[in-house]
């Protein structure tokens, strides 16, 4: 006698599919095209996709509270190139972000309400102080969205001030 194998994950996958499909084709959200219905893994994962001019797609972890923003990446090991976090925020500002306790070197771009590229630091390098004396960074631009990448993403991804991302 042959065992059959449960179909369960593809029936989940097509699931997820068809989930992404119905919620983002019965949205009108401007700016919000095909590209963003998410894999099936991000999907499970609450990524937010996150298109850049050169149609490349960034995977963002969503920091929209108070405390998902004030842990950010601390302590992570590793940050894949295709990974990131995009911080939200209720009212734009100068955003200051730093480095306590983030093992990984990062690039960090401040958006405008309209997702506009104000500002970009870039090869931010880890800061090992125990104390609260690491360096600051801040736009010279109010921002309404930030947006940290592995260090040298921008680069590789041509993102310059001026540019517009793309997410929902």
């Amino acid at each position: 006698m042959r065992l059959r194998r449960s179909c369960a994950p593809t029936r989940h996958r097509r699931f997820i599919l068809a989930l992404n499909r119905a919620i983002f084709s019965s949205l009108a959200i401007p700016g919000f095209a095909a590209w963003a219905v998410l894999s099936p893994a991000s999907a499970q994962e609450g990524l937010i996709p996150v298109k850049t001019p050169g149609g490349a797609i960034i995977y963002a972890e969503l920091a929209d509270t108070t405390e998902k923003r004030a842990r950010g990446l601390m302590f992570r090991n590793s940050l894949a190139q295709d990974r990131g976090m995009l911080f939200t925020f209720a009212e734009p500002k100068p955003w200051t972000f730093w480095m306590k306790n983030t093992k990984v070197p990062l690039d960090i771009i401040w958006l405008d309400g309209k997702k506009r590229i104000v500002h970009i630091e870039r090869n931010v390098p880890i800061c090992t102080r125990t104390d609260d004396s690491c360096p600051q960074y801040q736009p010279t631009e109010d921002a309404m969205y930030v947006l940290e990448i592995a260090s040298g993403m921008a680069d590789t991804l041509k993102l310059q001030r001026g540019a517009t991302l793309q997410f929902p």
